[in-house]
């Protein structure tokens, strides 16, 4: 049963009242606050005496210290040129603070979001040819039908993970209708596509992947909607990258990256992650990642985060990837269960499952 709009409003919202508009979100860029407070007034003359803030701009929050051999991470991942500003890109990337917390509006349940992300991950990696998948809402439950994904868009992994925080973001700031939530996800992707990618997936080819649950209208509409509620403050360093800056500094292997991106994926379903930091969720990731494989006292180096910071965060992921295809959560472990990632999900299964040795 595919969810459409009942009525014939020729101009249908996503959930706000008639004669209503959405307040702003207090979703800020990294170097602004993400507290709704306004920010302060800048001094006349521009910066206060001794400040080397940009007028009207808060200070960056307190993070990380960039660490030693930062330049020679950068020529790992590739940006040799960009060495003279590797402090800036660290404090811009691992310095970013996470959404602040808001409940979930009452009719979205964690469950829902969960669903609703699982089949963005199906769409992420699925082209219009022949791949249909479809949310239904049926007695009240969300239901994804489908085929396994299968990867043909070629999108960036970034635009994934932009896309679940522009969702994030605009569910904790304005009111969504239940049947609306696939449009909600696809019109955040569908932005997502527009910053991250060099070429752009076609509307029409997106209502295809829903089945016709929406017109190309309908989403451009809901495109209008997300950037009027946002503020269009779209700009976000999401954790895939401070994944990439943690691995290269501390010099991990091709398999260990591999298994904290499968971690991270699944951090993308669970409703709690949006309150993390891109930068503590990513080593939390990471660090994850060595004591798997390489035994339980591996941690990567420099730790630029404590053990107290990233313990809270890891049970979540191993909760996740324990729970392997449940239902409406499939999508990730399946993704990563292909031979093309070799087999990682079901690797991180068996090895989360071995018993740990006990202290000697």
């Amino acid at each position: 049963m595919q969810v459409r709009n009942g009525d014939q409003d020729p101009a249908p919202s996503l959930g706000f009242a008639p004669g209503t508009h959405p307040s702003p979100c207090p979703f800020q860029g990294p170097a602004a606050s993400l507290c709704p407070e306004p920010l302060s007034t800048p001094d006349p003359d521009g910066l206060a005496e001794g400040s080397s803030s940009s007028p009207g701009l808060p200070e960056r929050p307190p993070g990380p210290c960039a660490p030693p051999g930062l330049e020679e991470a950068l020529c790992r991942m590739g940006l040799e040129r960009e060495r003279e500003y590797a402090g800036d890109i660290f404090a811009e990337v691992m310095v970013c603070r996470a959404l602040p917390w808001r409940a979930l509006p009452r009719k979205v349940t964690p469950e829902m979001r969960a669903l609703v992300v699982d089949w963005l991950v199906q769409v992420h990696v699925r082209t219009g040819e022949g791949a249909r998948l479809d949310l239904c809402l049926h007695l009240g439950i969300l239901v994804v039908t489908g085929a396994p994904p299968q990867e043909y868009l070629s999108l960036a992994g970034d635009t994934l993970y932009l896309a679940v925080h522009l969702l994030d973001s605009y569910l904790r700031a304005g009111k969504v209708r239940l049947h609306r939530l696939q449009l909600l996800g696809m019109a955040c992707l569908f932005l997502a596509c527009k910053i991250e990618e060099c070429v752009l997936p076609e509307p029409a080819s997106l209502c295809l992947l829903s089945a016709g649950s929406f017109s190309r209208a309908e989403l451009l509409r809901a495109e209008r909607r997300i950037l009027s509620c946002l503020d269009f403050r779209l700009h976000h360093p999401g954790p895939l990258l401070c994944l990439g800056l943690l691995a290269a500094l501390a010099r991990s292997s091709a398999q260990v990256m591999l298994l904290a991106t499968y971690f991270l994926e699944l951090s993308l379903l669970e409703a709690e992650a949006a309150g993390w930091e891109p930068g503590r969720r990513a080593a939390a990731a990471l660090s994850l990642a060595h004591r798997v494989l390489e035994g339980a006292s591996s941690r990567p180096e420099p730790a630029l985060y404590s053990s107290a910071e990233l313990d809270p965060l890891e049970p979540c992921m191993v909760r996740a990837a324990l729970r392997g295809p449940a239902p409406g959560r499939a999508a990730v472990f399946l993704k990563y269960a292909r031979p093309q990632r070799q087999g990682t999900s079901l690797t991180a299964a068996h090895l989360l499952r071995r018993p740990q040795p006990g202290p000697c």
